[in-house]
């Protein structure tokens, strides 16, 4: 058990500072100021709609990159427990042992495993339930934190519990309306998002609606990789591993997303009558993960257009084919000893993409 609630809160966010102070300068400079702006807003307490001064910002960002600069030689320091007792940072389940008596949630694990990011948040419990097997914990207000909030992970190496960050969701909805209400006419997902949960008749009576769909599809993501890990053993760090590139953990991790999602998250959001939960998850569909599934987005344009939810169907069935072979390629290659070059020619490499093109012939 933990004895001192500020003690700990202090030494997480010291952490989550050592972590940022050793990686915050790997985002792209665009990343790194939309994530400021928002750890800004976030440790000022202030509401979303809070319009942001850029000079209080601006201040704020030279005070904290002089205080990760101060940090570089510092370590992760271990969880105060009780009769003296040092916890390991990176062990959540025994955090979590201690902190619950308090009604909190601990998480701690690394973005893309292994060497990766390290990520450290202690929040307040929101809720616990199963779902197939797992634990699901949701997280509610969040005492400490870093730049870097995914909103949800699969712990304990793949099996469970499924953690759910609610706060880091809603922070990742406002930036989204936000980005929206600079650009108001358009056609994308977000517009879409915007008109189906109310948004642009205000972002905190339209939240909690957005914010519990969001957390069905984030478990329903969790589902999947969950499966993923399960069917394919140790091979996804594996391949991780064997990659040398931040280009080929980046495609490693699209493969292994898109086929959780069209193995759990989008064949249980067509079967859905509300179409706003399949307008939230294409809103996310950006990057590598675009990029290596043209198809759907061109059918996620079709169906907006009026064309039935058959075209959203097919193009699942259409990719659910081609990521698995793709990931069939990748682990006999990896399992050959094809070096890192080559797995990533595979997972980048013509070929990769689900497009709307017919296969080549072989």
């Amino acid at each position: 058990m933990i004895l001192d609630r500020q003690a700990l809160i202090a030494a997480v966010q010291h952490n989550c500072d050592v972590a940022d102070a050793r990686h915050a300068g790997e985002l792209s400079l665009c990343n790194y100021l939309l994530q400021m702006r928002e750890f800004f807003r976030w440790q000022a307490g202030l509401p979303f709609e809070a319009t942001l001064s850029r000079v209080a910002v601006g201040e704020w960002i030279a005070a904290r990159e002089a205080h990760w600069d101060a940090l570089q030689a510092d370590d992760y320091r271990p969880i105060p427990g009780a009769a003296g007792a040092w916890l390991d940072p990176f062990d959540a389940g025994a955090v979590n042992a201690a902190v619950q008596p308090f009604g909190l949630v601990y998480g701690a694990g690394r973005i893309g495993g292994g060497s990766g990011r390290p990520v450290f948040f202690v929040a307040d419990a929101y809720g616990h339930h199963h779902r197939a097997g797992l634990d699901v914990v949701q997280a509610g207000r969040e005492w400490a934190r870093g730049l870097a909030a995914p909103p949800a992970a699969l712990a304990g190496g793949g099996e469970g519990p499924i953690l759910i960050r609610r706060e880091s969701l809603a922070r990742w909805g406002w930036q989204g309306v936000e980005a929206h209400r600079l650009r108001p006419a358009g056609s994308s997902a977000w517009h879409a998002v915007v008109r189906a949960y109310g948004f642009d008749r205000g972002f905190d009576a339209a939240l909690p609606g957005w914010l519990e769909d969001q957390v069905e599809i984030a478990t329903l993501h969790e589902l999947g990789e969950h499966d993923e890990s399960r069917r394919r053993g140790g091979d996804w760090a594996g391949l991780r591993e064997r990659l040398a590139s931040r280009r080929g953990w980046l495609h490693a991790t699209a493969l292994r997303d898109h086929l959780a999602d069209l193995n759990s998250t989008l064949p249980a959001l067509l079967a859905r009558e509300d179409t706003a939960p399949l307008h939230a998850w294409f809103s996310a569909l950006d990057g590598v993960h675009a990029a290596l599934f043209p198809r759907l987005a061109s059918a996620y344009r079709r169906w907006c257009a009026g064309e039935g939810r058959a075209v959203l169907a097919e193009a699942v069935a259409r990719g659910r084919e081609h990521f698995e072979e793709r990931a069939r390629l990748c682990f006999a290659a990896l399992h050959a000893g094809v070096d890192a070059a080559g797995l990533e020619q595979l997972l980048s490499g013509p070929g990769s993409a689900c497009t709307d093109e017919p296969p080549a012939p072989c």
